[in-house]
Order: C-alpha cells, then structure tokens, then sequence
C-alpha cells in the first residue's frame, strides 16, 4: 500500500500539523529511520508520537512500512538475538526480558532464538565460567562459586545451565 498525499484524508492530520505533506514527509523520514537499522513497531510508534502525528495516521504509516517490509519485528528478533548472544555474551533470559520491554511479541521471540545454536549455547557458558573463575576474589570455594552463579545469572543464563556447569555432581 503506498500513501501519498491524496491517499490520506485532510482531517487524519494531527492538529498541529493539517498538512498532508507533513504526513508524507513523515512517512519518508520513517522509511528511513527504518532502512539503516532494524526496529521495532513500538520504537516506530514513539518515533511517530514524537513528530506529533496523531493515532489513525500513525496506524496508516506503520501498515505501509509493515506492508514495505521497512517494518519485520521477526527480522529484528532474529538480529537481535543474534547481536547480543554473540557479542554480548546475553543468555536467553536477559535476551527475552529485553525484547519484551521492546514490545516483541512471543512468537517473534522464538523465531529468534531458533538464531541460537544449542550446542554454542552451552560452549559459551562454560567459556563464560572459565574466564570469570581467576577474576573472582573470594574467602572460600563457596563464596566463589556463589559469586560465579550470580555473574552468569546476570548475564541472563538458566540455573539450570549454571548448576550444571558451577556446581558439577
């Protein structure tokens, strides 16, 4: 669907901006914000709040940058999960905590984390231990080990996971 001036009624501007080339230049500027990296509709909508543009238009342009596929939260999912398990060190936790302050949904969440291989998963919480275990200054062998399962339980890993590999039977 592509919105141009005559696409979009007068009384759709907001009050401030009765101007349907306003709205059209919002909309470019949007197709941009969105073009040189990825977002999500809720990071669109507050774009669009900000440049004063009332409810209904701002429906109309997110399903034109939706349907421009300027707009894929699934796509931003999977580059995210991506980006912060891999640089970050993120576990899944602290990576699906922040996707939903993000506003993405469930399903797009776990579209995401199929990005995640199990296996490199598990290398990165032992490598993630190994590493912190000379860095941490503790009285006994307890005290570290509490202090390791708090740093990897931070860093948004599973207990489960962190007894496996802090706590070996």
């Amino acid at each position: 669907m592509y919105i141009d001036c005559v696409t979009i009624p007068h009384y759709l501007c907001s009050v401030k901006n009765k101007n349907p080339n306003l709205i059209q230049e919002a909309k470019f500027a949007l197709e941009y914000f969105c073009s040189y990296r990825e977002r999500t509709q809720q990071e669109v909508e507050q774009k669009l709040q900000s440049m004063d543009v009332n409810a209904e238009t701002c429906q109309i342009i997110t399903v034109s940058l939706l349907e421009g596929d300027f707009l894929n939260e699934e796509r931003y999912a999977k580059s995210f999960v991506r980006g912060k398990f891999r640089i970050n060190k993120w576990g899944k936790m602290k990576i699906r905590q922040a996707l939903l302050q993000k506003g993405v949904s469930e399903s797009n969440i776990k579209i995401g984390f199929l990005e995640i291989d199990e296996e490199e998963y598990r290398q990165t919480i032992q490598n993630l231990a190994h590493k912190q275990q000379p860095k941490i200054k503790a009285k006994n062998e307890f005290e570290r080990k509490q202090k390791l399962s708090l740093y990897l339980r931070q860093k948004g890993y599973e207990m489960s996971l962190i007894y496996k590999y802090v706590f070996p039977a």
